[in-house]
């Protein structure tokens, strides 16, 4: 009979212990699942963020901008007046502000031209005195007209016609002593303008066509032939010896000889001569 309820106890025992251990383990293993699965999900959902490549690219200044308007009216200029184009395109530059000053925005006057003897527009500015009297102009080619007009046609500015076109070193200073500016530093100021940016090379192109006379053998050139039948070149950028040779087809030897040149260095401005 003990032996019957020990049986009967046990089997309780063992069908009360065994089925709740079970589904405590299926809920645990159901909750980490489920929680590993969110995880996943709010991983993959995630947007991977990649960092914003800038390319930094250099504006052009508000010099080069003027430059590029106004050079060929400077050079039109320099053709009819004798003006080196690099001068004109220097006082611009310095007496406008580089187009921005108020003269030039409000009255396309880039040089300060005053109204002496002027019957056109006017604009009134404060310079040396208080709202002195400026040229007002339609459009900006008139103030470059005016302003070479103005230095041919006073005596005291002679001397600067008796330089070379392309002497923008002797124009600078002249025009300081012969009174055009006040400013002691005024002709560094040109002269670093036109350095810094390479003006001179707009007088290079004007002149490269025209008549010239080559001081080393005072033979006169006309459009780039020689009287002896051999040609002239002005070196511009980017030009080699070898260049020239294919461009002329002759050697390299030949025309180092021709120049008596000693290396096949060349330098821009330089006159050759070059050989058939």
């Amino acid at each position: 009979m003990k032996l019957r309820y020990l049986i009967v106890l046990i089997a309780v025992l063992a069908m009360s212990c065994g089925p709740k251990k079970g589904i405590v383990t299926k809920k645990e293993e159901s909750r980490t699942n489920k929680t590993v699965a969110v995880k996943e999900r709010e991983e993959s959902n995630k947007t991977v963020e990649k960092p914003t490549v800038v390319t930094e690219t250099k504006a052009p200044s508000s010099v080069d901008v003027y430059i590029d308007l106004y050079a060929e009216i400077a050079k039109s200029k320099m053709r009819s007046h004798k003006i080196p184009a690099s001068i004109t395109l220097a006082q611009g530059i310095l007496e406008s502000g580089s187009g921005s000053g108020r003269l030039a925005v409000k009255a396309n006057n880039h040089f300060g031209i005053k109204c002496h003897g002027w019957s056109g527009d006017k604009i009134y500015h404060d310079d040396d005195r208080s709202q002195e009297c400026f040229r007002k102009y339609p459009k900006a080619e008139m103030s470059y007209e005016d302003h070479s007009e103005f230095l041919t046609g006073r005596s005291r500015y002679a001397d600067l016609f008796k330089l070379d076109e392309d002497d923008y070193k002797g124009w600078a200073k002249g025009l300081r002593a012969a009174g055009y500016a006040t400013d002691r530093k005024y002709p560094e100021k040109l002269i670093s303008l036109i350095e810094r940016y390479k003006l001179y090379e707009y007088d290079e192109e004007v002149l490269k066509p025209s008549v010239k006379t080559s001081k080393r053998k005072s033979t006169t050139i006309i459009e780039g032939v020689k009287k002896n039948n051999t040609k002239n070149h002005v070196v511009s950028k980017g030009d080699t010896l070898y260049s020239l040779s294919r461009l002329y087809k002759t050697s390299v030897e030949a025309i180092k000889a021709e120049n008596n040149l000693k290396s096949n260095d060349l330098t821009i401005g330089q006159k050759l001569i070059i050989p058939n």
